[in-house]
C-alpha cells in the first residue's frame, strides 16, 4: 500500500524519487482541520471522503509555498518566496547586497548550485503532487466520494499549479517561445503522469524534454480546463490563495504574452471580471487577502512562513529585517521614474546603505503574501498587446489606469501627444513595468520574453552594479544617467543571449537518474 511520506534528502536519485511522495498534510495555516497521522496518510485514504480530499489538495498549496531546500530547509521554494528572489536577482534593477544571491546575481550557477538546482526539484515536486490530485480526484468521483463537478473542481486547482510551475521552469530552464520557428526548440518534460508506482518510476525516469511548442500547447491545455471547471470566487482569504476561473484567465494572459499572442492576450483580459485596481500605490501590499487587485497569490502565516532566510519581508525589508536585496541604482536613479510618482514615497524604504522596497513589511510574523498574479499585470500586458496591435488609444487607456493611480499631477500624466510613435508607446509600457512589479520577481520573465525581440531586448542578462561599489550616496535621481542609459559602475558583467549562462543548467543529480535528460542538458554545462 502506497505511503504519503516526507522527502527522504538524502537520497541520491533525487528528483526522481522526490516525485514518489506524495502529499504533505502539514499544513499549519490552510483553514482546513489536521488529520492524523499527520505524516502518513496511504493514498486509498487520501481520497476516501471529502475531508482528506480537501486535505490532500491543500497539500498541493503547501508544497508551492514551503518546498524543501539544502539541508531540509525551508525557504520558500518554488513560490512561497524564491521565485521572486530569483526572478529579481536575475535582472539589474534589484541589487544582491551579501553573498546570499551572488550566484543567481552574477550568473555563475552550475549543475550543483543551490537556487537552480533547488527550484527545479521543488517545482516538479507540486507538478507530481498536481498530478497525484489529478488521478485521485478522478477515481473519487468514480466511487461516489465525490461527484463529478467536485472532481473537476479540484483537477481545475491541480492542473493551474501544474501550469504555473511548468512555466516558472521554462523561464529559466529553456529559451523563450520565439527562439526557433515554430518554438521547435527544446522546452522541459511536462509531466502529467503521477509517479506514485515502481512501474510509473521506470517509464518516466526516461522521459525527455518535451519542445517549448508542446509545452505551451499543454500550459493552455491545462489552464483552459482550469477556467471551465474553477469555482468564479471564493470566500475569505481563499478568494486570493486558492485558483479561481480568474487566476486560470490571468494565468492564461501571462503565457500568452510570452508567446507573443497579442490578439489571445486582449482576449483573456476582456474576459477577466470581478477585479479592479486598488485605489492606492501600495493597497496590495497593505491588506494581503481582501484588496480588489490581488488575483492569485500564495500565503505565507507567522506559523508557517519561508523564515528568517528565505521569507520576503526579511530578504527585503529594512531593519528588523535583513535587507539583503535593494533597489539598485539603474532602477532607482532612472528619471522617467519621476520624482512625484507615489510609489517612491509609498513602496521605498530608506537606509543607512541604500534604498529597498517597502512592499513586504510584515518582518516580526513574516505572513507577507507572495502576490503571484495582480489585475494591474493583467492590464499592463493588454495594454502592450493593444499598442503592438496597433491600438494605441486603447493602450495609453491601460497604461495610464496603472501610472495615474502614482502620477497623480496632471502636466506629469501621459497624453495623445506623449509618443511619436506606437514604438515610444511600447517603451513606455514595459518601462511602466519595471516600476510597478519592483521587488516581486517579475524583471527576468520580461527579460527572457523580450529576449529576441529587435526594439525592446536587453541583449541578454544585463550587466550590474555591484554592492561593494556602493555608497549611499550612488543613490540620487538622475545621477549617473546620460540619454536614459545608467552610465555609473556596473561591475557584474553582462552575459549576453547567446552565452549558455543566460539558461540555468539541468541539475546534475536530475542527469544522473534520467539519461534521456543527460544528453539533453543545455550546451555549456
Amino acid at each position: 500500500m502506497k505511503s504519503i511520506k516526507f522527502l527522504n534528502l538524502k537520497n541520491k536519485a533525487f528528483t526522481i524519487l522526490s516525485i514518489l511522495v506524495m502529499i504533505s498534510v502539514t499544513s499549519c495555516d490552510k483553514e482546513v482541520t489536521e488529520l492524523e497521522p499527520f505524516d502518513r496518510i496511504t493514498e486509498s485514504l487520501a481520497f476516501s471522503n471529502p475531508a482528506r480530499v480537501e486535505l490532500s489538495m491543500v497539500g498541493v498549496y503547501d508544497a508551492a509555498q514551503s518546498g524543501f531546500y539544502a539541508g531540509g530547509q525551508v525557504r520558500g521554494y518554488p513560490f512561497g518566496a524564491a521565485n521572486v528572489e530569483q526572478g529579481d536577482m536575475r535582472g539589474e534593477d534589484m541589487l544582491n547586497v551579501a553573498a546570499f544571491f551572488a550566484i543567481t546575481y552574477e550568473a555563475n550557477y552550475n549543475t550543483a548550485s543551490a537556487n537552480n538546482v533547488f527550484m527545479w526539484h521543488t517545482l516538479y515536486g507540486v507538478i507530481n503532487k498536481a498530478n497525484i490530485i489529478i488521478e485521485g480526484v478522478q477515481k473519487a468521483a468514480t466511487d461516489g466520494v465525490l461527484t463529478a463537478a467536485q472532481a473537476s473542481a479540484y483537477e481545475g486547482e491541480a492542473r493551474f499549479l501544474r501550469a504555473l510551475s511548468h512555466h516558472e521552469l521554462l523561464i529559466h530552464f529553456a529559451r523563450p517561445f520565439g527562439h526557433t520557428a515554430g518554438a521547435s526548440h527544446p522546452g522541459v518534460p511536462y509531466r502529467t503522469v503521477a509517479v506514485n508506482t515502481a512501474d510509473r518510476l521506470e517509464s518516466e525516469v526516461v522521459k525527455g524534454r518535451n519542445t517549448v511548442a508542446e509545452c505551451y500547447t499543454l500550459l493552455l491545455e491545462d489552464l483552459s480546463f482550469a477556467e471551465t471547471n474553477l469555482p468564479a470566487t471564493r470566500s475569505g482569504v481563499q478568494k486570493v490563495t486558492r485558483a479561481t476561473k480568474g487566476a486560470a484567465i490571468g494565468l492564461k494572459n501571462r503565457i500568452l504574452l510570452h508567446k507573443g499572442d497579442w490578439a489571445g492576450v486582449i482576449a483573456e483580459a476582456n474576459k477577466l471580471t470581478g477585479y479592479s485596481l486598488a485605489a492606492t500605490t501600495d493597497g496590495v501590499f497593505a491588506n494581503n487577502s481582501t484588496n480588489t487587485e490581488s488575483i492569485f497569490s500564495i500565503e505565507n502565516a507567522s506559523t508557517d512562513n519561508p523564515g528568517v532566510n528565505g521569507s520576503l519581508p526579511n530578504m527585503y525589508g529594512v531593519a528588523p529585517g535583513r535587507a539583503l536585496i535593494a533597489i539598485s541604482p539603474i532602477m532607482y536613479n532612472n528619471p522617467a521614474w519621476l520624482q512625484s510618482d507615489l510609489r517612491r514615497s509609498s513602496l521605498v524604504s530608506e537606509a543607512g546603505n541604500g534604498f529597498f522596497s517597502n512592499k513586504y513589511r510584515r518582518v516580526a510574523t513574516q505572513e507577507d503574501y507572495n502576490p503571484i498574479l495582480r489585475y494591474a499585470e493583467v492590464v499592463l500586458n493588454a495594454a502592450e498587446a493593444q499598442a503592438r496591435s496597433g491600438n494605441t488609444g486603447a493602450a495609453l487607456d491601460l497604461l495610464n489606469s496603472v501610472r495615474n493611480r502614482a502620477v497623480t499631477t496632471p502636466a506629469d500624466q501621459f497624453t495623445a501627444t506623449s509618443f511619436a510613435s506606437a514604438k515610444e508607446l511600447i517603451a513606455a509600457i514595459l518601462f511602466e513595468r519595471r516600476i510597478e512589479f519592483l521587488g516581486e520577481g517579475r524583471r527576468w520573465p520580461d527579460i527572457h520574453r523580450l529576449a529576441l525581440d529587435p526594439d525592446y531586448n536587453s541583449g541578454g542578462i544585463p550587466s550590474k552594479v555591484a554592492f561593494g561599489n556602493t555608497t549611499k550616496a550612488s543613490w540620487g535621481f538622475g545621477l549617473n544617467y546620460e540619454n536614459g542609459v545608467y552610465k555609473g559602475s556596473r561591475t557584474i558583467v553582462a552575459r549576453p543571449y547567446d552565452d549558455f549562462r543566460f539558461l540555468w543548467p539541468i541539475p546534475l543529480d536530475e542527469l544522473n537518474t534520467n539519461p534521456t535528460l543527460k544528453a539533453q542538458q543545455n550546451p555549456g554545462y
